[in-house]
């Protein structure tokens, strides 16, 4: 009896830890390109697993959660000029959420411009929050 027990919770412990793994559908890679000697974007490109996409910046209210950035700037080194721009993408009815809503597959693109206080060296950090559905 005691081995069907064990048996059983070593099964139970699989089966819960399968559950909670978690997907990464989305892998991140940032680059920066110079476009004058104080001016420079900040381009962030996600690549999307098949049968995944990936949610624009642009989402209504109510809707699922958009991709946005967030850059910090210690010592104001740096400000930034306009949102981040992103790419075409595909826009569709979500019967979910009742609501047109632009998503990416396979790859996107986005990027910020920055303008530099001056030209000194400096490291920009930075986070993204998204959501991503199959």
């Amino acid at each position: 009896m005691k081995k069907i027990s064990y048996l059983s919770l070593l099964f139970l412990l699989f089966c819960l830890n399968s559950y909670t793994q978690i997907l990464d559908p989305v892998k991140w890679e940032t680059s920066v390109k110079k476009i004058s000697e104080t001016e420079f974007d900040l381009i962030s490109t996600a690549t999307i697993e098949d049968g995944w996409h990936l949610y624009s910046q642009n989402i209504a209210e109510n809707g699922p959660v958009p991709t946005s950035f967030s850059f910090k700037d210690a010592g104001n080194k740096f400000t930034l000029i306009g949102k981040p721009s992103e790419d075409k993408g595909h826009t569709e009815f979500d019967k979910i959420f009742e609501m047109d809503i632009k998503y990416f597959e396979k790859k996107a693109e986005f990027k910020q411009r920055i303008k530099l206080a001056s030209i000194d060296p400096l490291v920009i950090t930075g986070s993204v929050e998204y959501m991503a559905c199959d």
